[in-house]
């Protein structure tokens, strides 16, 4: 921390260049193993150990982790990167890492520098999160003493810590319970084997937690909602840091984790769409290779070229989720109406995405790629939870509140006397 500014030292720019080229160059060179364990990653529900030492060994768990605390503190659109390079050669160990790994943005934003010294550290940090609110606290000691099962904790069987929700008695004189936002480590919480017969992403470690906790005040915020933790003007981690980044809303990025996981699946499927044109021939005459008949090529082509809309899309939402960071801390804030528009654009390039494989690679690569463990069959199943997940379920929600907030309705009349959802 230096003496004049109260501020830790952020690493200079053209050094996290450089590791981020070099994040992105380990995330690539892991792909064959990743496609080589797809399998036994499905049959494990969650990636090997082989895999989880590869991504300890290469820093890619460190990826947001503040520099004050052994991280790289790389940018989003690195984080975005990295993500699809792992997706392109396994989906459910993608998405297993990313929200394992990705959480490291909330901890280094929204928690004073003792919680962050007691949760970081020394930057062996890897944080399962569920939205959703289950459980109870109650005021006991110095914090909250936390009981309940979550359910859908991706990222847990490789975690340090787990960062949920639940509900507490409502403040003096309110009605009602109040939301709360906390931080357990692994000692504090047990990992359920239930992560078992699901369709897709069956490697993703979406397992539930049950949590017996005892929670210091200063690892929690009360009333606070993760999806819609304020930050305008900045955030203690903001300050602390001395970064922008740690100044963002969390909607849109968690919109951006899982559409990246979902476009790096597709690039996948591309490359193994591919490898069956240049080694497998028509079924109709002329008889030749499938990558010489004009169809084939024109059915790659056009998922190329809306994977790669759906890439510039994303890494292009990810860039202005890091300016609009920067214009927080400068004093533009941060509006929930700006997150909420990069949340529809992350959806969008999954959609785009998810769309190239169904009309183009899935529709004409034809039933031997489709049997039971087939790279193209496992990405069929994969996508299709993904598309299937929570984070789309509530785009209607995200539509209506972008549509009412442009509108100049304010959140708690959007959708009055309209479609509920």
């Amino acid at each position: 921390m230096t003496e004049a500014s109260g501020r830790l030292a952020a690493p200079p720019r053209s050094e996290r260049s450089l590791a981020a080229d070099r994040v992105l160059e380990r995330a690539a060179a892991l792909r064959p193993q990743l496609i080589e364990r797809q399998a036994e990653t499905e049959r494990l529900t969650f990636y090997p150990q082989q895999t989880h030492e590869a991504l300890l060994e290469a820093g890619l768990y460190r990826t947001l982790v503040p520099r004050a605390f052994g991280g790289l503190e790389l940018d989003v659109p690195t984080f975005a990167r990295l993500v699809i390079e792992l997706a392109r050669g396994c989906m459910s160990t993608a998405w297993c890492f990313a929200l394992g790994a990705g959480h490291a943005l909330q901890i280094g934003s929204w928690f004073d520098l003792r919680a962050q010294e007691e949760i970081f550290g020394d930057g062996e940090f890897r944080c399962a999160s569920a939205a959703a609110p289950a459980g109870s606290a109650r005021p006991d000691d110095d914090g909250w003493a936390i009981s309940g099962t979550f359910a859908y904790c991706s990222g847990a069987p490789y975690a340090t810590h787990y960062m949920g929700q639940t509900f507490a008695p409502a403040a003096p004189g309110e009605a009602g319970k109040s939301m709360l936002l906390f931080v357990a480590p692994r000692s504090e919480w047990t990992m359920l084997d239930d992560w078992h017969g699901a369709l897709g992403l069956r490697g993703s470690g979406s397992h539930s937690v049950e949590v017996d906790a005892q929670v210091p005040s200063r690892h929690a915020l009360a009333g606070a909602n993760m999806l819609e933790v304020d930050v305008d003007g900045g955030t203690p981690g903001s300050e602390l840091h001395g970064n922008p980044m740690y100044a963002g809303r969390a909607l849109s990025f968690f919109a951006i984790e899982l559409s990246a996981v979902a476009i790096g699946a597709a690039w996948g499927a591309i490359d193994d769409y591919e490898r069956m044109l240049r080694s497998r021939k028509t079924s109709r005459p002329p008889i030749r290779l499938r990558g010489e008949d004009g169809d084939y090529q024109r059915w790659l082509g056009d998922a190329v070229g809306l994977v790669s809309t759906a890439e510039a899309a994303l890494l292009s939402c990810a860039d202005q989720w890091t300016s609009a960071c920067v214009d927080n801390v400068e004093g533009g804030g941060f509006s929930r109406e700006e997150d909420l528009r990069l949340d529809a654009v992350a959806r969008e390039s999954m959609r785009l995405a998810s769309r190239a494989l169904q009309d183009h690679v899935f529709r004409t690569a034809g039933s031997s790629s489709m049997r039971s463990g087939e790279r193209l069959e496992r990405a069929y199943r994969d996508l299709s939870m993904a598309w299937g997940h929570g984070y789309n379920t509530v785009g209607d929600w995200v539509a209506r509140q972008l549509g009412a907030a442009r509108l100049g309705i304010g959140a708690d009349e959007a959708g009055a006397g309209g479609t509920r959802g």
